[in-house]
Order: structure tokens, then C-alpha cells, then sequence
């Protein structure tokens, strides 16, 4: 298939790499803008995976299959996010990859799912490759647009307080355990969307599709691009995540290329590639201001 110049192989590069995009821009409204640090939150790209999956195949429109997903993933998330307003850092950590174990093991033992099996023969979407595309293309406009519009509202900058310091946070006025659920929830839900389309891409899902080498993926686009930072995390994940469908190879050593990437992130510049753009910036405007002397 031939459209606007783009290839079928080029097509489905773009479709995965959106997904991935609304996938790390979710985990990043949690960790990012509020500080919450998930290990488990492939288990809700899952959830809205198999929810979508198995709507859809039950007869019901595409329409419904990601709605259904978006609901059901942001309700479990909420359920989790009261874990959270009792653990905080490492604890928190901890509860999250265990919520994806969790997930894992009831999914590989639940035969409605299809078990160990998995789930096969998802609808598609019914658009054609080129028409999903640019469905997937819309959900990464309004994911991104809904990041940036939260993260300069007051419940934005509520959540960059609760990530600084939960405690002054809390003493200032803040229903800390309230935006925190928020977070959770909106986070959630957008996985599952994100879960969903990945679904109906595929057409094909298993528990392994959705373990903890996935979460410390999106993790990893996140911290590379920059926590809290929409575009940087966006163009993180948007790399990353074609990298291994580009070069064949890397897809062998994705883990030790995602490391590696994360030592010398935290190593060399902590805030992802944002900050490394910031502290960047500085040094132009100085070199311009002085009539392009150094200072």
C-alpha cells in the first residue's frame, strides 16, 4: 500500500511508533507530573489490551472496545492509586511491579483470556493500515495536547508540588490523596488506550506482550526524555521504540541499549533529554547577547 509516499513497512512504523508515544506520555502524567514512580504500568497498557480485545470480538464496535479499555484501565488505576496514598518512593515502586505481576499471573491462568495462550483474531480496525495510522496519529495529538494543557492548570502545578515535597504539599492546603488518585487515574486510562490500540494493531496479545520488561521500557523513555517534560518524552519514545524496527539488531540488545541510555542519562544529565536541551540553551543566548564572544 502506496499513500502520501509512505510504504506499508513505513506505515506501520509510524502506527507503533504513536502508540508508544501515548504509552510513555501516560506513565509520564503519574512519574513525570506528580512524582508517583510506577514499575507496573505495562499491567494497564495491558488491561486496555485484553478489554478492547475481547469487546470487539464479542461484536461490539472499535469505538467501544477502546472506550470500554480507557474506563476500565482508569478504574483499576484509581483502585491502585490508594496504594499509593499509604507507600511513597521505593515502597510505591515496589507495589506497582507487583500490581503488574499480579496481572501477569491472573492472565496467564484466567482460560476466558485465553491463558497462556493468549487472545488471537482481534478485529481490526475496519480503516485500513493508512486510515489507522492516522487514527492512532489523532490519539497522540490529543494526548499530547491534554499533557501540556494539565501541566500548565492549577491541578498541574498542584502535582508538581505533591512530586517536590508531598509533605509541605500537604501543610500548604493540598488534598494530596486526591490529586494523587487523579494522577493515577488519568494515567491509567490513558494506557489503556494506548493498550487498545496497540491490540487492534497487533490483532494479536499474551500475557508476555505486557510484563515487567515493558514497564522498565516506557520507564526508560520517560527518564530519557526527560521526567515531567511532554516533548521530550515524546521524542524519547519515539525514537526508542522504532530504534529496533529500524536496525534489526538493536532489537536483540534493546535492554542493554535502554541501560546504557539510562546510566549515562542519570550520569551526565539527569533531566533526560529536556534538560540537556535547557542547559544548552543558556549557553546560546549568552553567545549572542555578547556579540558572539564567549563568556
Amino acid at each position: 500500500m502506496i499513500m502520501l509516499g509512505l510504504s506499508g513497512y513505513e506505515i506501520s512504523l509510524i502506527t507503533s511508533m504513536g502508540i508508544a508515544v501515548i504509552f510513555a506520555l501516560s506513565l509520564n502524567l503519574i512519574t513525570g507530573f506528580c512524582g508517583q514512580i510506577s514499575l507496573g504500568h505495562a499491567a494497564f497498557y495491558g488491561i486496555g489490551a485484553y478489554s478492547s480485545a475481547m469487546l470487539t470480538k464479542a461484536g461490539l464496535p472499535l469505538g467501544v472496545g477502546i472506550l470500554g479499555a480507557v474506563i476500565f484501565a482508569g478504574l483499576i488505576g484509581i483502585v491502585v492509586g490508594f496504594a499509593s496514598l499509604r507507600v511513597r518512593h521505593d515502597f510505591l515502586a515496589i507495589t506497582t511491579m507487583g500490581v503488574g505481576f499480579l496481572f501477569i499471573g491472573i492472565m496467564r491462568q484466567w482460560d476466558f483470556v485465553g491463558g497462556e495462550m493468549g487472545v488471537s483474531g482481534i478485529p481490526g480496525s475496519g480503516l485500513g493500515k493508512s486510515g489507522f495510522m492516522f487514527l492512532v496519529l489523532v490519539f497522540v495529538a490529543l494526548t499530547a495536547l491534554f499533557s501540556v494543557h494539565l501541566k500548565r492548570s492549577w491541578m498541574g502545578y498542584s502535582f508538581d508540588a505533591i512530586a517536590d515535597d508531598e509533605d509541605t504539599a500537604r501543610v500548604i492546603g493540598l488534598d494530596v490523596s486526591r490529586y494523587k488518585l487523579a494522577a493515577f487515574a488519568m494515567g491509567t486510562a490513558l494506557a489503556g488506550l494506548a493498550g487498545a490500540l496497540y491490540a487492534h494493531n497487533v490483532r494479536f496479545i499474551d500475557p508476555e506482550s505486557f510484563g515487567f520488561v515493558e514497564s522498565i521500557t516506557v520507564l526508560a523513555m520517560v527518564v530519557i526524555g526527560g521526567i515531567g517534560s511532554v516533548f521530550g518524552v515524546i521524542f524519547a519514545a519515539a525514537v526508542l521504540s522504532v530504534l529496533p524496527l529500524w536496525i534489526q539488531f538493536i532489537d536483540e540488545y534493546k535492554l542493554l541499549l535502554y541501560g546504557g541510555l539510562l546510566f549515562a542519562m542519570m550520569r551526565f544529565s539527569p533531566g533526560g533529554l529536556a534538560g540537556l536541551a535547557k542547559q544548552i540553551s543558556p549557553r546560546k543566548t549568552s553567545v549572542q547577547s555578547s556579540g558572539g564572544t564567549k563568556v
